[in-house]
């Protein structure tokens, strides 16, 4: 079992930048393909981003597509949302999951498929 907490959220105004980190304790963090799913108030959650477990595979949703870029440090056990040139359409909770995976260049875009969640960490970007 993995444990994950995200940190570096906040406000920021539009077109500005905010870090999101998202640290695992546990299990070794290697194993485990990660990803990065927002909900805005009164909508679904999304997906975000998506990395695997060696990080050569990496895949966005395109509404963050040239702005957002995820990362990893697996000496350090944590994972990485940049978030540039922020909209006001980016607030919402944002949250990263783990999965573990057989092949080490999988990546998993689907809410359903990973186990383990961080609690949320809140993103507002205002106008």
């Amino acid at each position: 079992q993995v444990q994950l907490v995200e940190s570096g959220g906040g406000l920021v105004q539009a077109g500005g930048s905010l870090r999101l980190s998202c640290a695992a304790s546990g299990r070794t963090f290697s194993m485990y393909a990660m990803g990065w799913f927002r909900q805005a108030p009164g909508k679904e959650r999304e997906f975000v981003g998506a990395i695997s477990r060696n990080g050569d595979s990496i895949r966005y949703a395109d509404s963050v597509k040239g702005r957002f870029t995820i990362s990893r440090d697996n000496a350090k056990n944590t994972v990485y949302l940049q978030m540039n040139s922020l909209k006001p359409e980016d607030t919402a909770v944002y949250s990263c999951a783990a999965e573990t995976t057989i092949l080490s260049t999988t990546v998993i875009l689907s809410t359903q498929e990973y186990d383990y969640w961080g609690q949320g960490i809140q993103v507002t970007v205002s106008s």
